[in-house]
């Protein structure tokens, strides 16, 4: 009955879209309250949808529910459009539509004094939440692709938001541009080789339908190099959508944008895409090891790199930003520990491995649900506070907390959940991808990197703890900063309310698990040998206290992330322990190496002075000097041949009978060359 109204849950924020374009000038406040509609609709949908999924034979068998029409046709290749619903699809369109609504409706108050440019802004995520819904429902790959470069779109538009008249100046305008226009152009080169794994699946598969390309006995016929190649392509995509190593940089750049984009995009949604994608494709990506290898590989070094960028910048924004890469490394971390389980698993027939694949499947998904709610948590609880303050420096802030105790507690929830503190949503997801990481360390002939990766992730979960924690006490705790004596006091009702509401989420929502509905989140293989989402047998209550609480490595990580807060705590907050003596004042080679991005933004520059400019003149030089030059030629030769002929046509009847006899003489002269050489007499 729903489930068949899916296309709804995409085209009503399209249409909201249309409307706030044409007549938000109009509306109040730009058209915000029709936004929030749109998403609020989605929401309702998704909610309806995925009850009647979830209740559905279809679950059990086959785990999904697809519908399609054809879309167009290429030779013996046909192109469909429709749905594609399982338990996947359903996580995402809600807690997408659900963030993204509650993001709505902390914009109204945020973006209120924003003016007739209020409008650009509703229509843009409106845009926005039409590309991930209609991604996460995509019953195809180039359905998915097309949505795909939507979101890319409305990235570079929102980043770019302030791009012209930023409040701060015309430095903050230009970074505003600059900004936008390095996260297209870095994340179009992952799109690039996105479209090239497309390509290779059709020609392999001769479909890009996920019923078709996921079928055991299809991939079975296709050659497991064509597989391979595609799955690596396809994972290109996903590193610059998700900014992972070395395409890491332009993240921490799109903090020029609104706070609510900050949120919008780069916590709850868009970077979340490659996540989903490489979710979406773990029956491909599981037909080989090393693929699923080189996934965790990039995770933990993308986890641990972007951890310590954060460990000293003083930009709140940019503090979560370098968070939200770390943890996005932890998801790929552990989709990648247990896909190189699963597919040890399948190659030798084990059925445990193929347990232990699925619940590092489990760990990813999670970790990416929680992350959605306590990073958008504290992006919306960041742009309470620069409301507030005018500031984005934490330098300038500290003894906020009496001013804004809404924004204080719920922030300090967020930072207990990304922390990974005891019974908050984030630990139980974090435990989860470091026992995933853990175990895969002892399988198979390269298990021993995901040893390397487990450490490197245990290093990462010391680090978190602490630059949160250096964040918050910065921000909240302390003498008061310029910025704080200045501020309004605390955010209105239509900002803290969407805090309020999110921080019982942050704190709460990866509890789940142990009451069984982990088994949304898990992938198998059924008894027809087919790889299903969902529907799986979850440990439940027992079966996670067991894994988790029995386990010596957990009171590791809990030691490690309590002594990182306790040493944040005597840094920021008691003032005890001085930083400056550490770093020496700035002067240390490590902490000029970490605020300079570990040279990432001069490396890029290089690159793109050296190889990108080198290839451009090249290109113009083929542009300009062999095809204009030879298309000018051409039409010169042309021109001037004209210009030769014309002087003939004298008008004189005595010249073109001179001519006539020439030519007649000519071509006698021919005729006779011909028939000697052919061998007249």
């Amino acid at each position: 009955m729903f489930v068949e109204y899916t296309w709804l849950v995409p085209l009503v924020p399209m249409l909201c879209f249309v409307i706030v374009g044409a007549f938000g000038k109009k509306m109040p406040e730009g058209g915000g309250p029709v936004a929030i509609f749109g998403a609020l609709f989605a929401f309702v949908m998704s909610v309806l949808i995925s009850y009647e999924f979830f209740t559905s034979a279809a679950y059990s068998d086959p785990g999904f529910i697809t519908a399609q029409i054809a879309w167009f046709s290429i030779g013996d290749f046909t192109i469909n459009v429709g749905y594609y619903i399982d338990s996947l699809s359903c996580l995402m369109i809600l807690f997408a539509s659900f963030i993204s609504m509650l993001i709505f409706i902390y914009s109204i108050g945020y973006m209120h004094g924003e003016g007739v440019k209020k409008r650009r802004y509703y229509a843009e995520v409106s845009l926005f939440l039409t590309g991930m819904l209609g991604l996460a429902v995509s019953s195809n790959f180039l359905e998915m692709f097309v949505f795909w470069e939507a979101m890319g779109l409305c990235s570079y538009l929102l980043i770019g938001f302030w791009g012209f008249t930023h409040p701060n100046g015309d430095d903050a305008a230009d970074n505003a541009a600059s900004a936008a226009k390095k996260a297209f152009l870095v994340t179009r080169l992952g799109d690039v080789c996105l479209m090239g794994g497309l390509f290779v699946l059709l020609y392999a598969f001769g479909s890009l339908d996920y019923v078709t390309v996921f079928d055991t006995a299809a991939m079975a016929a296709v050659d497991p190099n064509m597989i391979m190649l595609a799955s690596l392509l396809i994972f290109g995509g996903v590193i610059g959508k998700s900014a992972q190593f070395p395409l890491l940089d332009w993240l921490p750049d799109a903090m020029a944008g609104p706070t609510t984009v900050s949120a919008l995009i780069h916590a709850a949604t868009m970077v979340k895409a490659g996540v989903y994608l490489v979710a979406r494709c773990f029956p491909l990506f599981t037909q080989n090891p090393e693929v699923m290898l080189f996934v965790g590989l990039i995770g933990g070094i993308t986890a641990f790199f972007a951890a310590t960028m954060a460990l000293n910048n003083m930009n709140i924004k940019k503090v979560l930003a370098y968070s939200t890469l770390s943890q996005l490394g932890y998801m790929f971390l552990a989709l990648g520990a247990g896909g190189y389980m699963m597919a040890l698993g399948i190659q030798s027939g084990d059925n445990h491995l193929i347990a232990a694949g699925a619940v590092g499947y489990t760990a990813g998904c999670l970790h990416m649900v929680n992350h959605a709610f306590f990073k958008a948590l504290l992006f919306l609880g960041s742009g309470s506070v620069i409301h507030a303050t005018g500031t984005e420096d934490m330098r300038e802030m500290g003894g906020l907390h009496k001013k804004m105790k809404i924004t204080s507690i719920t922030m300090l929830i967020g930072s207990l959940s990304i922390a990974g503190f005891p019974l908050f949503s984030g630990f139980w997801s974090k435990e989860l991808v470091l026992e995933a990481a853990m175990h895969a360390g002892d399988y198979g002939v390269e298990g021993y990197l995901f040893t390397i990766m487990w450490v490197l992730a245990i290093v990462t979960a010391f680090m978190t703890a602490f630059y949160m924690f250096r964040m918050w006490f910065m921000t909240f705790k302390g003498k008061p900063g310029h910025g704080t004596e200045h501020s309004h006091g605390e955010s209105p009702k239509s900002m803290t309310a969407p805090l309020v509401v999110l921080s019982a989420f942050a704190a709460a929502i990866g509890c789940m698990i142990l009451f069984g509905f982990d088994e949304y989140i898990t992938i198998g293989i059924n008894g027809a040998g087919q790889f299903q989402v969902g529907s799986g047998h979850g440990h439940g209550m027992v079966g996670w206290l067991e894994d988790i609480f029995l386990s010596a490595y957990t009171y590791l990580t809990v030691v490690l992330v309590l002594a990182a807060i306790g040493i944040a705590y005597l840094m920021y907050s008691k003032k005890s322990v001085d930083p400056g003596k550490i770093n020496r004042n700035g002067n240390s080679l490590l902490y000029r190496a970490l605020s300079n991005r570990w040279y990432f933004p001069q490396l890029y520059n290089r690159i793109g002075w050296g190889l990108g400019y080198g290839v451009a003149k090249g290109v113009e030089f083929v542009d300009r000097d062999v095809i204009d030059g030879t298309v000018n030629a051409l039409s010169a030769a042309v021109v001037g041949g004209g210009e030769s002929l014309s002087r003939v046509q004298t008008g004189n009847v005595r010249d073109y009978a001179a001519m006539v006899m020439i030519g007649v003489v000519l071509l006698f002269a021919v005729i006779v060359a011909l028939f000697y050489f052919m061998g007249g007499a």
